[in-house]
């Protein structure tokens, strides 16, 4: 039955006759893949590898984009957006992008960089004083009896810039009820409190590690968010909108929706094992200590604006944020950030310890033992969203669906090899 009614509606939507979306317009126009060095006959071959995969329910649906030389060259929506209710996958789904959030507020972060409120190497707690006298989490291998000692130095802008600050995540099995049993949220999960609220009750709860010790990626990013709010005097949510989106024409992009725009939500589907999708149940998920729930973005009180996990977007919406790093700082005759200040950026940052990762954006310097560049700029999302931008190749690819836990599928990294094989100049 599943097939049958998959099979009715699998085809593809190829999209020079879809007008209304926001990425078609002139200042990120669609053209024939040929006339930005594509092959359309190459680029069919994604239609076969989704619909093979949606076919043996191993994914839903998704929409993939890629754009080349500042024109989208391909959007091919697949299968469906909820498949109960028999609501076909279109170039305007939107997705909970979680994760590509902080590639958002980590732009937000240097765009006021630039306008000099602070210096990388400053304090976190000279603009959150909560920070000022952190902990320590003795040694894994310590006496059960140990306890927590004094910080010996300040969490700084770049440690949080680059997960070095000894925050991490609830699934941290030693931190992580400690933050549930103190309220703290992650983005994915309703809240009633504020970034303001939970930050300052955050800076209560021992660190990982040192601040510069070690590199764990966690919520590093949420308090960037608050960093933002105190800097700039507006709501996370405020200066996202006003200073970014609005200026780069992302009009999907929102922390919470309208119900008229929920109707356009993908829903998310679980996959354990190389068993087929079901639906994500409607209750939270209980994962150990991360708990975190799917309908987060039109329920609830939608007060706490995470900067490290919790927008809605669209892949036309994205490509646009994307394509403004890309051209290094600017898009549509509007800058936000200047060519210095995005090659920081996407510079790495922790050299010693071999991990490519600049502001927010993991580097992927790579030695060609597949397609690709040698360099590449990529994030991706706890609910199967992904993204990379190629300077070498003036490339962008944008995948998106929703699908958590996956089941070990790497149906983007299939994608991304597609995209590659059909470079044709």
């Amino acid at each position: 039955m599943y097939k049958k009614k998959m099979n009715r509606i699998l085809t593809y939507i190829l999209f020079l006759s879809i007008l209304t979306v926001p990425a078609f317009s002139q200042d990120f126009p669609m053209v024939e893949p040929e006339a930005v060095g594509l092959s359309t006959e190459r680029l069919s071959r994604i239609d076969k590898v989704m619909e093979k995969h949606i076919a043996e329910q191993k994914i839903a649906g998704a929409v993939t984009l890629v754009a080349r030389h500042g024109k989208i060259a391909y959007i091919g929506a697949y299968g469906m957006m909820d498949v109960e209710a028999e609501k076909p996958m279109a170039p305007n789904t939107m997705f909970r992008i979680a994760s590509m959030t902080k590639q958002i507020t980590c732009v937000a972060v240097m765009m006021l960089y630039e306008e000099g409120h602070f210096l990388l190497h400053e304090p976190v707690s000279k603009f959150i004083p909560a920070f000022k006298e952190m902990y320590v989490l003795p040694p894994e291998d310590a006496e059960a009896e140990a306890s927590p000692v004094p910080a010996t130095r300040q969490m700084t802008i770049r440690h949080l810039l680059t997960h070095a600050s000894g925050l991490t995540y609830h699934w941290n099995e030693r931190l992580g009820p400690r933050y549930n049993d103190a309220g703290i949220t992650h983005g994915l999960l309703q809240d009633e409190g504020t970034l303001a609220e939970k930050m300052k009750v955050l800076a209560t709860i021992p660190l990982l590690h040192e601040p510069g010790e070690d590199i764990e990626y966690g919520l590093s990013i949420d308090v960037l968010g608050y960093l933002v709010e105190v800097v700039s005097g507006m709501p996370l949510d405020q200066f996202f909108a006003e200073r970014i989106f609005k200026p780069l024409g992302m009009t999907d992009t929102h922390f919470f929706i309208s119900d008229a725009k929920s109707e356009r939500l993908a829903t998310v589907y679980e996959r354990t094992g190389d068993g087929p999708i079901m639906r994500k149940p409607k209750e939270p998920t209980v994962n150990g200590s991360l708990i975190y729930s799917t309908d987060y973005p039109y329920n609830g009180p939608q007060t706490y604006f995470s900067g490290g996990a919790g927008l809605v977007s669209t892949a036309s919406d994205y490509a646009r944020f994307a394509q403004m790093i890309l051209n290094r700082g600017e898009f549509g005759g509007v800058r936000l950030l200047s060519r210095k200040t995005v090659e920081l950026m996407t510079t790495p940052q922790l050299d010693e310890t071999g991990i490519g990762f600049g502001f927010g954006i993991d580097i992927n310097e790579s030695n060609l033992r597949q397609l690709g560049s040698t360099v590449t700029y990529n994030g991706g999302g706890f609910f199967y969203t992904n993204f990379f931008i190629d300077p070498q190749e003036q490339m962008i690819g944008v995948f998106m669906g929703q699908l958590h836990p996956s089941g070990g599928l790497d149906l983007a990294g299939r994608i991304r090899i597609l995209i590659y094989q059909a470079i044709a100049d």
